[in-house]
C-alpha cells in the first residue's frame, strides 16, 4: 500500500470506527471464543466473505496471513486484488494480544498510535473456519483456510454472526476464484 492509499486508509478507517459507533443497548454484547491456540491460529485465512468497507470492498482473492513472533505479539498481513487480473497489494497490521482474554481479542494498527480491535468470535475445532468481529458490529469477516465452503458450513457460520448481533444480510461473500465474480451473494 502506497503512502497516500495508507493515509487514506488510516484517516477513514478512525472516522469509521469514531463516527458509527453502535449504541450499546442497540445489540447484544460481543462475546469472544472461549479460548485460541495461536499456534494453531497461524497462517492463511481467505476472507469467504466480510462486511464490504473501502480498503477491502471489491477486492478479489483476499486473505490474511497471520504470524505470532513472541510476546503476544501478531503480525496481520492482508493481501487482496482489485480484480484477478492485477497484482496483489498487501498492508500490514502489527499488535498484541490483549492480556486476559484468552488470545482472542488484538490490537492491531498499521501505525502507532493508531489501534484496532480483532475480536475472535468463534473459530472450529478444527481451526478451518473462523469469524472475526469488531466492536459495535460494524465489520465482520468469515475466514476460512480454504478458498471456498459449502453452502451448509457459509450457513451456519452466518447463523452463528446472527446470535452475536451481526445484521448477516450486510455480509457478503468475497470471490476467490474468477469463476465467482459476478455471481449472487458476492460483492
Amino acid at each position: 500500500m502506497d503512502r497516500i492509499s495508507r493515509a487514506a486508509f488510516v484517516l477513514f478507517a478512525g472516522i469509521g470506527a469514531v463516527a458509527a459507533p453502535a449504541k450499546a443497548d442497540d445489540m447484544p454484547p460481543l462475546s469472544l471464543a472461549p479460548s485460541i491456540d495461536t499456534t494453531r491460529y497461524a497462517g492463511k485465512w481467505f476472507i469467504i466473505a466480510n462486511i464490504p468497507y473501502f480498503a477491502e470492498k471489491g477486492n478479489v482473492a483476499s486473505y490474511f496471513d497471520i504470524s505470532f513472533p513472541g510476546n503476544d505479539k501478531v503480525i496481520d498481513v492482508y493481501s487482496g486484488r482489485s480484480s484477478f487480473s492485477k497484482p496483489a497489494s498487501q498492508f500490514t497490521l502489527r499488535g498484541y494480544i490483549v492480556p486476559g482474554t484468552n488470545n482472542a481479542r488484538w490490537r492491531e494498527s498499521p501505525f502507532w498510535p493508531l489501534y484496532f480491535s480483532y475480536l475472535i468470535v468463534y473459530v472450529d475445532p478444527q481451526y478451518q473456519t473462523a469469524l472475526v468481529g469488531y466492536p459495535g458490529h460494524n465489520y465482520a469477516w468469515v475466514l476460512a483456510r480454504s478458498q471456498t465452503l459449502d453452502d451448509a458450513t457459509y450457513d451456519a457460520l452466518l447463523a452463528r454472526f446472527s446470535l452475536a448481533g451481526y445484521d448477516r444480510t450486510k455480509i457478503l461473500k468475497v470471490a476467490q476464484l474468477p469463476t465467482q465474480v459476478g455471481q449472487p451473494g458476492f460483492q
